[in-house]
């Protein structure tokens, strides 16, 4: 749909057609609301178009799944790939015929008195409600370390790591102790001579542990102050790729270094490592740049919220940023049941308008 069709007032204005977009798409289109969604990216998909290749979801298909439509099950089992997501996606948002306007980069939302004021590089439109569904890919969080400016050899992070094959036959250190450092660790170390640093030792999660147990546990998590830790069990999924390597000793992590030198990197005590490159799979942060002009963030950085509806603008709700907005909201499975709470919500809001 070309920008120019889309209408400049409406009832509910969905940011971001990534997972958690599409999801608030699907249950608005049930709820019978006036809407559209505005995507900043040329094609379908949402962040998952631009991990690397290898990447593996952390659950089976029928886990990983938005509502009302089931993801294939890759031939031959196992997790979905991003190719796979990024298909799924797609088809979802043709199948329910999903009002996507895109390329439209939000430039910022505003108190527009009667309704919220979304200005673009399309126009400005005009919403009763806002949903905000940026996630955090396109923050790639990097910690300050001394030195970093340094470093001689190349530094990238999660969201631009391409793959090993430029990493043949060189050093690289991974850095961070979470799923993106475990599969791309466990992919690296097959290419080049690998150090891994974290700044607790790496706890692999028992192998019959995935995504849909963790959002049964992030669940349990956020009704009882009493309920098991995901924590508690662990950080990492064991896919079949980090199984791999966790059999072939490769999962071994050092502590993490307290500096970068021209060279590589360094610890307290003196000691040194050479490397070509430092692969930083230190997390992202919330995209919430747009929403700057509402100023609602909280001291630490995040909007406070109940549920999804932001405390300080109730005509703004938050979807897929993390546990803040909803039990594994960040995630395929989350990230459905979060958008039917906010869409139920946002139903109540708007029935004022329709009688």
């Amino acid at each position: 749909m070309p920008a120019t069709a889309a209408p400049h007032l409406v009832d509910v204005l969905v940011i971001g057609a990534g997972q958690a977009g599409l999801a608030a798409g699907y249950h608005l289109r049930r709820a019978g609301a006036g809407f559209v969604v505005l995507d900043a990216q040329e094609e379908p998909g949402g962040a998952w178009r631009h991990a690397w290749p290898s990447l593996r979801l952390f659950s089976p298909a029928q886990y990983s799944s938005l509502p009302g439509r089931m993801m294939p099950v890759p031939e031959g089992g196992g997790y979905p790939s991003a190719a796979e997501a990024v298909a799924y996606l797609a088809d979802y948002e043709q199948r329910y015929e999903l009002p996507v306007i895109r390329p439209v980069r939000v430039r910022a939302v505003r108190d527009g008195g009667e309704r919220l004021v979304v200005e673009t590089d399309a126009g400005t439109w005009h919403a009763r409600i806002v949903i905000s569904a940026t996630g955090t890919w396109w923050r790639p969080y990097v910690p300050h370390c001394p030195g970093i400016g340094d470093f001689g050899g190349r530094q990238l992070h999660t969201a631009t790591y391409p793959g090993p094959e430029p990493f043949h036959g060189m050093s690289a250190v991974v850095v961070g102790g979470g799923n993106s450092a475990a599969q791309i660790l466990a992919e690296l170390s097959t290419v080049a001579a690998t150090t891994w640093t974290t700044l607790r030792p790496p706890r692999l999660l028992p192998d019959e542990i995935d995504g849909r147990a963790l959002f049964d546990l992030a669940t349990r998590r956020a009704r009882s102050a009493d309920a098991v830790s995901i924590s508690d069990l662990g950080d990492i999924v064991a896919t079949a790729a980090v199984r791999e390597a966790r059999d072939r000793g490769v999962l071994k992590a050092d502590p993490m270094f307290t500096r970068l030198t021209p060279t590589g990197v360094a610890w307290a005590d003196g000691t040194e490592l050479a490397c070509d490159a430092i692969i930083w799979c230190t997390g992202f942060r919330p995209a919430l740049g747009h929403l700057a002009p509402l100023r609602l963030r909280g001291s630490d950085g995040v909007i406070p919220t109940d549920g999804t509806r932001a405390l300080g603008e109730p005509r703004l709700h938050l979807l897929g940023y993390g546990d803040w907005t909803g039990p594994a909201s960040a995630t395929l499975i989350g990230a459905g049941r979060s958008a039917r709470a906010a869409v139920a919500e946002i139903a109540r809001q708007l029935t004022p308008y329709r009688t």
